[in-house]
């Protein structure tokens, strides 16, 4: 792909640079060429190792060899060197393959019984250099194809203070990074600027899509701090990697680590990936379906005394079916087992605790949270999981999302049984506000492991409700 820089004949600046390919068929050209990368980088790695560790005086079987080899690969993976970095360094990769041989190598030595040290030192020597002669071979591939402008991210700025226009002007007279710069975001203009002004907070979403921006970097400028929350889950929520230049970042506060990369001066931290962007939330869809699903089975029993129970103790359905808003504002219908005499408000009324409309059977199952449970179906079907933000009723949800700071981010994710709110007691008549910010803080740090430690507390935040008689 060729570009070009535009200069102002007055200013002789540079305006801006011009792409003469499509942005779509850029993004899907970077697309290819990551997986291209990645994969060349698994490959090689893949044969160097196997130079290193199949050979004849190997005291270890060819299978030991390779689960070796595989063990190694994957702590690689772990250790994110195969993620395709904006400024990749054989030298900065040195050290983490060192670890990711000699670990899984020594454990294995011990297991197995393997070759004299010595040996092993020689395998692991000859593995480490012709790995490190592959990522040299790829990394200046990589850097040949950015320098000549044939493949790059297209890359928001924002904040067009000194910092950003510092940053872009470095990342228009360098495309070694990989890092096409196309727009400032800001509400104010900067003589000084390389780039024109996009627009502001507001506009975002319509500019990461007009642009088709697939990597942003907050460098401040006029931006309220109150607007960076907004814009950087707007950008998650569009797959628009982001990265942060760190304040006095001048005096070394910058940190340091795999998520830090250099360019040309300027460290660019890389923001964790959200819940809904990482490998594991797959992982997260498959327990719900194995769990309800067994949970259902066995309280099958249970289930269909209160069901019956239910049916017997005043005219109406078995199950109260309600609208629900979940995941991305879709509206969804969930079921719980009939705690009142049918009536038409239920979806405008907030608070049913005294109402005296509740059935005898309806009292109990409502203090034990039983009235819950057939919701199991609404996680086997999809509609929800296990652990989530509680879901809302759409009349409420219309008021909360305008009234509530950060109310309508927590329908990133998929609405929950139980959740962070509710183990911390949030629930009923309790601040919307707190809420928010738990369902919040629940997705920001989301992992398989905390859904599993809500999921052991719910049990005694159930107990406690049924104590209090709510």
């Amino acid at each position: 792909m060729a570009l070009e820089l535009r200069y102002e004949p007055a200013t002789g600046r540079e305006a801006r640079v011009i792409a003469h390919i499509p942005a779509r068929r850029v993004a899907r050209v970077n697309r290819w060429f990551i997986v291209a990368a990645t994969s060349s980088l698994i490959v090689g790695d893949l044969g160097s190792l196997s130079v290193g560790f199949f050979t004849p005086e190997s005291s270890m079987s060819s299978l030991q060899d390779a689960l070796v080899i595989l063990a190694i690969i994957a702590a690689a993976a772990a250790a994110g060197l195969y993620r395709l970095r904006i400024s990749p360094s054989v030298v900065r990769d040195a050290g983490p393959i060192v670890v990711c041989l000699a670990v899984p190598a020594a454990i294995a030595a011990l297991a197995f019984g393997g070759p004299r040290p010595e040996r092993l030192m020689q395998r692991l020597a000859l593995s480490f250099a012709l790995i490190l002669a592959v990522r040299a071979v790829v990394f200046f591939l990589i850097k040949v194809l950015r320098s000549r402008r044939s493949l790059a991210d297209r890359t928001l700025i924002i904040g067009a203070g000194s910092v950003g226009a510092g940053l872009a002007r470095v990342l228009v007279d360098h495309p070694e990074f990989g890092l096409n710069p196309v727009g400032v975001l800001d509400s104010f203009d900067d003589a000084d600027l390389p780039l024109p002004i996009l627009g502001n907070v507001g506009n975002l979403d319509s500019i990461l899509a007009k642009h088709s921006i697939r990597r942003a970097v907050i460098a401040f400028g006029a931006t309220r701090e109150p607007d960076m929350v907004k814009i950087v889950r707007t950008c998650d929520r569009a797959s628009v990697d982001i990265h942060v230049l760190p304040r006095l970042f001048e005096l070394g506060f910058s940190g340091k680590g795999r998520d830090v990369e250099d360019v040309w001066g300027y460290p660019l931290v890389r923001l964790r990936r959200a819940a809904l962007r990482s490998q594991a939330w797959g992982m997260k869809r498959l327990f719900d379906i194995a769990a309800s699903g067994t949970i259902l089975l066995l309280i099958s029993p249970l289930y269909a005394a209160i069901a019956l129970a239910v049916r017997l103790s005043s005219p109406g359905p078995v199950y109260l079916r309600q609208q629900r808003i979940g995941q991305r504002g879709h509206v969804v219908e969930i079921l719980k087992f009939r705690s009142m005499r049918e009536n038409n408000d239920s979806d405008t009324q907030w608070s049913v605790s005294d109402d005296d409309r509740i059935t005898g059977i309806g009292k109990i199952i409502r203090k034990t949270s039983l009235d819950e449970l057939p919701q199991l179906w609404n996680v086997l079907k999809g509609d929800m999981s296990l652990v989530g933000p509680r879901p809302e009723r759409p009349f409420f949800v219309d008021q909360f999302k305008v009234s509530v700071p950060g109310y309508a981010d927590r329908h990133r994710v998929p609405v929950g049984m139980t959740g962070l709110s509710q183990i911390n007691g949030l629930r009923g008549d309790t601040s919307i506000d707190e809420r928010a910010r738990m369902d919040n803080a629940y997705i920001e740090n989301w992992s398989l492991w905390t859904d599993l430690e809500i999921l052991a507390k719910t049990f005694s935040a159930v107990i406690r409700h049924a104590r209090k008689g709510c």
